[in-house]
């Protein structure tokens, strides 16, 4: 009889649990699933001891019996905590569950400590089980702590009734029964026997019973959880996040599809190395340049080239938190496509004025870039000693792209390379912002006047990213701020203006590295002459692996031919 009670009732437990697992949750209570882990256990260890006969394997029941008797209720009272929205601190979190262990250890202790019980054993009369017992302190003191542990609960129970307008009646309700089931079955009804049953697995159960309903009814109250879970789903939005160090943390699905070269990406990685999410980097530098500034627009092309197809995203960055703590950035992107093309619709109500838009706009474009070479010529001219030094390291570039293309080791994309060759003339827009008297000085620097030659790097970055501030082409934006910002970086990382090393320098900057500092070595400064072209072949060779990257240095030597020849020319 015994064994088909305590075995029903932990088949029954173990149906509850697997529920409880088919319907978990991530945002579920923790404190849910160790009631329903415990709860099992505990219908274990009943189960046993109906069978044993012995007092050692009555001391073991019963020992896996207070495994749910000593933890249960607390994990019961911090789920009521956690319900009605009151945070513990967790000290006393830590602080009570040490007193349930420590009461714990005390059951463990029988057998060898009188703490728990004084004495146990267990005898066959005419064929019946007679276990004869006597208790000690502890086992008192457990009696306290399932009381104050009851009261606790009922108390708080009541107080949110009456304070806490927010949290869900029809929960605090459900929240009574496990609490006064698991205390009276304790403490009243395990005390009457009827035929040797026990009540308290079943008191166990309907708590269970009763925690499953709350947990299936729980989460559509937690509104932060649901909407997000909803929003997401149904407007397919994608989301990316990394620390402050700028490393991936991870990405759903749909961000994986828009950016592919995520799947690339481990976690930990740092998001910069990679160049098929530079657009990421570009846009957490914006957002933490200016808070405001966190809406950006991601295209993605079509895979045939058709423009019709292309897709848009508004791309949102936002402060990553942990609790009321920043731990890094979220970017989450949300499809605009439809918005756009409704306005493009609007914009575009014939073919003719489509035709005249495209054909402003790309006179509007010629005109930016003009006026972008006539600001980098102007500010040149006011360079007494780098004369022609915008068009020759141009055309620097211009080669040493070819070359690295030719040798397909770094496989970079069309796109790519037109915006570095494109980018070239922008990298000293920076020394608008230094001084005459250090800019037209006839002769070497102080080191004075050098930390303010210097700025011209960061600055530079500044002036691009407001001229191009508006643009659509995201990506030139970028390498463009890129190769003014860290063209004067050295791969040993002592360059300047923020000290970065290997293959933390963009790959542009890199390039551009090389044909500035080989037009510096060949072309006559106001403090030095032009070297020959064996001398600045054996400098830049030199500086393969401390100031240039050593990737680059087979491509410099099939460059250096066509370079000489340029030079030779002017």
């Amino acid at each position: 009889m015994l064994t088909v009670y305590y075995g029903s009732v932990l088949i029954a437990a173990l149906l509850c649990a697997m529920i409880y697992i088919f319907i978990w949750h991530k945002h579920f209570d923790i404190n849910f699933t160790m009631i329903f882990s415990l709860i099992p256990i505990s219908c274990i260890g009943y189960l046993a001891s109906s069978k044993v006969e012995t007092t050692e394997g009555v001391v073991i029941a019963w020992q896996i019996i207070y495994i749910g008797g000593v933890f249960l209720q607390y994990f019961i009272l911090m789920s009521i905590f956690n319900l009605c929205q009151i945070e513990l601190s967790k000290w006393l979190r830590t602080m009570v569950f040490a007193v349930c262990v420590l009461t714990y250890l005390s059951v463990i202790s029988i057998g060898y400590l009188d703490i728990f019980y004084k004495s146990i054993s267990v005898e066959l009369i005419n064929g019946e089980r007679v276990i004869t017992k006597e208790y000690g302190f502890m086992h008192s003191f457990f009696y306290v702590l399932l009381a104050a542990f009851f009261i606790a609960g009922i108390s708080t129970i009541i107080y949110s009734w009456k304070k806490k307008k927010d949290v869900p009646r029809g929960i605090l309700i459900l929240l009574v029964i496990p609490d006064v089931v698991c205390v009276f079955t304790h403490l009243v009804v395990r005390n009457i026997w009827i035929n040797e049953i026990d009540f308290m697995p079943f008191g166990y159960l309907v708590a269970e019973i009763v925690y499953l309903l709350i947990a299936i009814r729980v989460n559509l109250y937690d509104i932060s959880s649901t909407v997000i879970d909803s929003y997401v789903h149904e407007q397919k939005v994608g989301y990316l996040s990394c620390d402050f160090k700028r490393r991936y943390l991870g990405s759903n699905d749909i961000a994986k599809e828009l950016i592919p070269a995520l799947k690339t990406l481990a976690v930990d990685d740092k998001i910069e190395k990679n160049q098929g999410v530079k657009n990421i980097f570009h846009y957490i530098k914006s957002f933490k340049e200016n808070e405001n500034n966190n809406v950006f627009i991601y295209t993605v092309h079509d895979k045939n080239g058709n423009e019709e197809n292309d897709r848009y995203y508004n791309v949102n960055v936002n402060y990553l938190y942990d609790g009321n703590t920043r731990r890094g950035f979220i970017i989450t992107l949300l499809d605009d496509t439809a918005n756009r093309k409704y306005i493009r619709l609007i914009g575009d109500y014939n073919d003719k004025l489509q035709s005249e838009v495209t054909e402003k706009t790309k006179h509007i474009v010629e005109m930016h870039d003009n006026l972008i070479m006539s600001l980098a010529v102007m500010i040149e001219s006011r360079d007494n000693s780098t004369g022609g030094h915008i068009k020759r390291t141009s055309e620097g570039v211009r080669i040493l792209v070819d070359e690295i293309n030719k040798l397909g080791t770094l496989n970079l994309s069309p796109e790519f390379c037109a915006d570095v060759i494109k980018a070239a003339p922008m990298h000293d827009l920076g020394k608008i912002a230094v001084a005459d008297d250090v800019l037209k000085k006839p002769g070497r620097f102080t080191d004075k006047e050098f930390e303010e030659m210097k700025k011209h790097a960061a600055e530079g970055a500044k002036v691009i990213h407001e001229i191009l501030l508006n643009t659509d082409d995201e990506s030139f934006k970028i390498i463009a701020e890129n190769v003014a910002h860290y063209h004067h970086e050295r791969w040993d990382g002592s360059g300047y203006p923020d000290g970065l090393k290997g293959e933390e320098i963009p790959l542009e900057a890199r390039i551009m590295a090389i044909a500035d500092v080989y037009d510096a070595l060949v072309s006559k400064r106001v403090y030095k002459e032009a070297y020959d072209f064996e001398k600045a072949d054996r400098i830049i060779e030199e500086g393969m692996g401390s100031q240039f990257d050593p990737a680059l240095k087979s491509a410099y030597e099939k460059a250096r031919p066509r370079l000489e020849k340029y030079y030779s020319g002017n």
